[in-house]
Parts: C-alpha cells; sequence; structure tokens
C-alpha cells in the first residue's frame, strides 16, 4: 500500500472517529481520545529531532558541491541564479495571494475549538510580545552563538551561519574539503534513513495527533481541512499558470506552444506526485517540443528535479497560514517574511522522501510562533494537494530550463 494512501486511510478513520466521539458527548471516550495525544507529541518531536542535522548536513554539501560548477563555466552559474530569481518571484507572488484567500477565513469564533491545553498554549504564542525593530531583526541574522540558534530553532541566522560555513568549506584545501564533505554527506545520508523511518511511522503519528482533535473539534474540523486542501490546490494552480507568460514575456516562446511541451511532464506529475518519475518526459518535451540543447537539459533538469522546489513558497506560506488561523496565532509582516526567507533557501535542501518539505518546516513554525504539532496536520492532509504541488514544481523545471537556455 501506498505511502499517501496510508496517510489517508488513518487521517480519515481519525476523523470519522473522533467526529463521531464527539457527536456521543461521552466523557470516557473523550478521555479515551486525550489518551492518544502523547502519542502524537512523540511522532512530532521524532519529526524535530532530525530537522537541524538534515538541514545543515544537506545545505552544506548542496553549496560545496555546487562549487564544482565552475568547471561548467556560465551554464552551471546561471542556472543557479534562475534557481534563486524563480523561488524569490513565487514568495513575492504566493504569499499576499495566499494571504488574501486566508483572509476569506472567518475570523471570529466559527473555527474549531482546540483539544485542551492547545488553546491556552496557543494563547500565550498570541500574546507574546511580537514587536520587532528593523535593527534588532538584523542583528539577529548573524547568530553569536550556532549552537544555541540550533537549540532555539532560530532558523534564518542558522541557515545564514550554514551558508558561510558552506562557503568557508568549498574555499578550504582539496584534502580538508573532501574529508569535511564526506563527512557531512554520511551525515546527511544517515539522517535520511532517520527521516524516512519516522515517515513510516506517519499513520500512527497522525492517528493519534487528528483523533483528540476531531473528538473535540467535530465536523467544524472536516470543515476547515476542506478549506485547506481547496485554498492549497487553488494556489499552485494559479502559480502554474503564472509562469506560461513569464516564458512567454522573457523567453519568447509562445504560451500554446510551451502549454504542449509541458503538459506531459505534468500529467506524470499529477499521477505520480514525482517530479523525478517526470525527468524522461521534461528532457523529451524541452529537447524535442521546445528545441532546448541537451547540455541545457542534461545538467539543469536533473538538478532541477532533485533540488529545485517551486511549489516550497506557496505551500508553506498556505500551510503556515492555516495553522495559524486554526491554533488563534495570527502572522504578520515579520513572520510571512521569514517564510519567504527560508522557502527560497531551505526548498534547496528538502529531503527527498514523502513530506520532506513539510519536515523542514518544522523548525520554521517554531521560529514563527506556530506549534509544532500543526506540522502532523498538514502532513495528514497532504496527499491530494501534493498533485498539483508536484505539476507546480515540474512546470518550474521546465520554465527554469528554458530561461537557462536564453541566449546560452
Amino acid at each position: 500500500m501506498k505511502e499517501s494512501t496510508r496517510v489517508l486511510l488513518a487521517l480519515g478513520a481519525a476523523v470519522g472517529i473522533g467526529t463521531a466521539i464527539s457527536l456521543s458527548a461521552s466523557a470516557p471516550l473523550l478521555s479515551a481520545a486525550d489518551f492518544l495525544s502523547p502519542i502524537g507529541s512523540l511522532w512530532v518531536s521524532a519529526i524535530r529531532m532530525t530537522v537541524i542535522p538534515l538541514v545543515v548536513s544537506l545545505i552544506i554539501t548542496g553549496i560545496a558541491s555546487a562549487s564544482d560548477v565552475k568547471s561548467i563555466g556560465r551554464l552551471g552559474g546561471r542556472t543557479l541564479v534562475v534557481f534563486i530569481l524563480l523561488l524569490a518571484g513565487a514568495a513575492l507572488v504566493a504569499i499576499p495571494f495566499a494571504a488574501s484567500v486566508f483572509s476569506l477565513l472567518p475570523q471570529g469564533g466559527t473555527k474549531p475549538p482546540l483539544p485542551a491545553g492547545a488553546a491556552e498554549a496557543a494563547g500565550q504564542i498570541a500574546s507574546g510580545d511580537t514587536t520587532q525593530t528593523f535593527g534588532t531583526w538584523l542583528t539577529s541574522l548573524i547568530p553569536s552563538n550556532p549552537i544555541a540558534a540550533a537549540a532555539n530553532g532560530q532558523m534564518v541566522s542558522l541557515i545564514i551561519f550554514t551558508i558561510l560555513l558552506a562557503l568557508a568549506i568549498a574555499r578550504s584545501s582539496p584534502a580538508a574539503r573532501t574529508a569535511l564533505v564526506g563527512f557531512f554527506q554520511a551525515l546527511g545520508d544517515a539522517m535520511l534513513i532517520l527521516v524516512r523511518w519516522v515517515v513510516l511511522a506517519a499513520p500512527i503519528g497522525i492517528f493519534a495527533l487528528v483523533l483528540p482533535l476531531a473528538a473535540h473539534a467535530g465536523a467544524s474540523l472536516a470543515g476547515a481541512i476542506g478549506f485547506y486542501i481547496v485554498a492549497y490546490s487553488f494556489v499552485s494552480v494559479v502559480m502554474v499558470l503564472l509562469l506560461y507568460p513569464v516564458v512567454r514575456v522573457i523567453a519568447g516562446i509562445p504560451t500554446p506552444k510551451f502549454a504542449r511541451a509541458a503538459l506531459p511532464s505534468q500529467l506524470i506529475a499529477f499521477s505520480s506526485s514525482s517530479s523525478v518519475a517526470s525527468l524522461p518526459a521534461l528532457v523529451e518535451s524541452a529537447e524535442r517540443g521546445l528545441g532546448i540543447s541537451t547540455q541545457v537539459t542534461g545538467f539543469v533538469l536533473p538538478l532541477a528535479v532533485s533540488t529545485f522546489k517551486l511549489a516550497g513558497p506557496s505551500s508553506w506560506t498556505v500551510g503556515a497560514l492555516f495553522i495559524g488561523w486554526f491554533y488563534g496565532v495570527p502572522l504578520h509582516a515579520p513572520q510571512l517574511a521569514t517564510v519567504a526567507f527560508a522557502a527560497v533557501f531551505l526548498a534547496f535542501a528538502a529531503p527527498g522522501v514523502p513530506r520532506g518539505a513539510f519536515i523542514m518546516l518544522t523548525p520554521l513554525f517554531l521560529a514563527i510562533g506556530l506549534p509544532a504539532e500543526g506540522i502532523g496536520i498538514l502532513i495528514a492532509v497532504d496527499a491530494i494537494p501534493d498533485t498539483f504541488a508536484t505539476v507546480l514544481n515540474v512546470t518550474g523545471d521546465l520554465v527554469a530550463a528554458v530561461l537557462v537556455a536564453k541566449d546560452n
């Protein structure tokens, strides 16, 4: 049975059983549902324990390996620039658009009630001092103690430190660079194995996490989840459509021609939820349908499907806005700016495992004042909108190849 099927079955069972418990208003059954909460918390803690070493190892190995791109010449540098510019542009568009979509949600008392203890925790977060001057934010970007930054979940400063360390490793002597890159590569491989173990336990963790919520919230939880799925899918579709005029304006390729070339890989992405599975169709469409050289497709597309996640800004923004609404924690411009920064740089470090992008999102939630338990809800309901997000990723891969090939 596919991993996404198991997760959906666990989610459906938790919502169904929890709704039945809510309708029964049985105190013993509510207590039994709450009894499972620690299991869900353990699973969330297992996710959190993998994130920091995984982020550090993947960013360092990625940047240190990218220094080899110099041997490829201008093609490698232009590819990295295109990736970053596309991610930054996606963040600038997706964040205000997603925020406007979520403004349609009622901000009053119609949201599902939270389980015992969650309302108090959300209230403490929401009532905390969120004011921050530009000077305070600027000085916080460079951590005085990187270990403390990692322990406290200060993700932006940790990313900056890790990038600087990776650049220093890339400039080290060949012997030192080989040893350090080998160490972090081995650490990353080991952490990916651990992440896969955690993901395998997702149905158990999600059932234990969602059942108490459904037992206290009742049918209103299903309505909230339905809005999230529709909003996530809608934002992904809009972002895909916006890529067509980008190709038309910058590369001069007519929209119908690009749409025909992108369709085969989009269909594979939608049916498989895998960017890697779409790679052969991407290469054929790029070379035969758009006339891109094999030098560009052979370098850009394999790199793109493995590291370039254009859906990151929209999926992370929608997820953060939904969890913030659900737990009553408002997100303002500084928090959304943190999401944008992380989406641009952490998108390259997302592990290639199911729901890997949401695992990377865990420390970001903590940094902007959202409970890590919200990650479990997002993972549980990700199967349907993930198909649309994969289509966005694959379309972004083809757009990146087109832009890199321009004037090559």
